[in-house]
């Protein structure tokens, strides 16, 4: 386990945003812990992308590559191109995930693919709650909370999603919304052993700002702060709370020796196997 490091001392960037007090006012300190007992976990979200032709090239390159026994990855592809990828894909190296599910089971809901179909076809991972799907698809809280659920009552596994916009940041509302999200999320899954929490602020997705390592933690803490208080330090200290926002192959070594970031969720370096290779070892000496 990495040496606890002071966010006085951390560098920060001149792109980032800042961030509001560490705690608000009001609310108590509690014990910092860091996630334990776990590997280094890394997701690869290929969003809405690809071709045949570029899903055989990066393959190749993901199976070219060596990774870290450290480390944990995922690679989510559209639902048209998974089965190729299962065919193809390392699976000694990389797990598959969805980039999304339905709510509930199968039955009458047109376009929907939903978590026993999956498990079915043998993908074990769905994300849940991606802030695109947030916003583009009005998928609330509670929605997310309960689909996330759902999948994980089916036998999936779940990366949930979480984080702020830019107003919500510039607002001082950043830890009013965290709580929100993850209060819902509380409210409805039982079992936390499978679950992952991605913590993307929106205003770093895909625009190439991204959180300083410090400002990263700060969040990361926080947010494992109110895992101890709402689920114990048992899971508070096994959960993995994994950073998503323009990481890339030359800023993950940085982020990923902060204390309370155990992973990444990648968006476009995900997208070239090198990329997201290196990104996918930056933590292998902080393997638990």
């Amino acid at each position: 386990m990495l040496a606890k490091r002071s966010l006085l001392s951390a560098g920060s960037r001149s792109s980032a945003v800042a961030l509001p007090p560490r705690v608000p006012a009001g609310r108590g300190r509690l014990e910092v812990v860091c996630a334990s007992n776990a590997k280094f976990f890394v997701g690869g979200n290929w969003k809405c992308n690809g071709s045949v032709a570029s899903v055989r090239t990066l393959v190749d390159e993901l199976n070219s590559g060596v990774l870290n026994s450290g480390v944990e990855a995922v690679c989510a592809p559209p639902f048209i191109y998974i089965d190729y990828v299962m065919q193809h894909l390392d699976s000694k190296k990389f797990a598959l995930a969805a980039q999304n599910c339905w709510i509930g089971g199968n039955g009458a809901f047109t376009g929907e693919i939903s978590a026993e179909q999956l498990i079915d076809f043998g993908v074990p991972w769905v994300l849940a709650g991606h802030s695109e799907r947030r916003a583009l698809n009005g998928e609330s809280n509670e929605f997310v909370a309960k689909k996330a659920a759902h999948a994980v009552s089916s036998g999936m596994s779940v990366i949930a999603c979480i984080g702020e916009t830019l107003d919500q940041r510039n607002s001082g509302s950043v830890f009013k919304v965290l709580d929100a999200q993850m209060q819902a999320l509380v409210d409805e899954i039982t079992d936390w052993s499978k679950v992952v929490i991605a913590y993307e602020p929106v205003w770093a997705i895909g625009t190439g700002v991204v959180a300083s390592p410090a400002q990263a933690q700060e969040v990361h803490a926080y947010l494992r702060k109110f895992c101890q208080a709402k689920l114990g330090l048992s899971v508070a200290d096994t959960l993995r709370i994994i950073y998503g926002g323009s990481v890339n192959d030359a800023n993950c070594k940085e982020l990923a020796h902060m204390e309370d970031i155990d992973g990444f969720l990648v968006g476009g370096a995900s997208l070239k196997g090198c990329s997201f290779v290196t990104i996918c070892n930056a933590g292998g000496s902080k393997a638990k």
